[in-house]
């Protein structure tokens, strides 16, 4: 069996509270999860996410990346 390596996003809103909705899909590179996040920061500042953390296996990964409103 193959383990990938799981990158997500935790999206949160402004005082740090993780948010259930949206949920970031998982990634199997950073890449793709930093080029997601760049495509759909709009929408998820939309939808109330002012925070972003990259997550590799379950520990932060990449400095807090603050989502701009609109």
């Amino acid at each position: 069996m193959v383990l990938r390596p799981q990158w997500e996003w935790r999206l949160e809103d402004g005082s740090g509270r993780v948010l259930g909705r949206p949920v970031s899909p998982v990634f199997t590179t950073q890449f793709d999860a930093e080029q997601w996040l760049g495509e759909q920061w709009r929408t998820l500042a939309g939808q109330g996410v002012q925070l972003a953390r990259l997550v590799h296996e379950g520990v932060q990964a990449a400095p807090t990346v603050p989502i701009p409103g609109i």
